[in-house]
């Protein structure tokens, strides 16, 4: 399956809306839109609403990611996680570094 990324900016919030799957053929992609974000220390949020599957190639981009967004003093949040990939997340004790926003009714 593909992945696809929608960027928007939300009072000084780049938003990033992702739909499919985050694997090893989809991570790249992912890595090319939310590293130069991080770099820039830009507050960026992760909507992964319709994201159905994230592999550890996937959670390795989450982490790069948050290392270079700290450097920089900006902020990431993930939300919008189903309860299996908050799971996944909890499992690999990044739920305890990544600051991940609960949303009631989640999947």
């Amino acid at each position: 399956m593909n992945l696809s990324i929608r960027q928007e900016e939300n009072q000084g919030v780049i938003v990033l809306y992702l739909s499919g799957e985050i694997d090893a053929f989809t991570a790249t992609k992912l890595r090319e839109e939310l590293i130069p974000l991080a770099e820039l220390g830009q507050t960026v949020r992760v909507d992964l609403s319709n994201v159905d599957y994230i592999d550890s190639t996937g959670l390795g981009v989450f982490i790069g990611a948050l290392k270079a967004i700290h450097d920089k003093n900006g902020t990431l949040t993930l939300a919008g996680m189903s309860k299996r990939i908050q799971r996944l997340f909890s499992i690999t004790g990044l739920d305890e570094v990544i600051s991940i926003e609960e949303e009631e009714g989640s999947k």
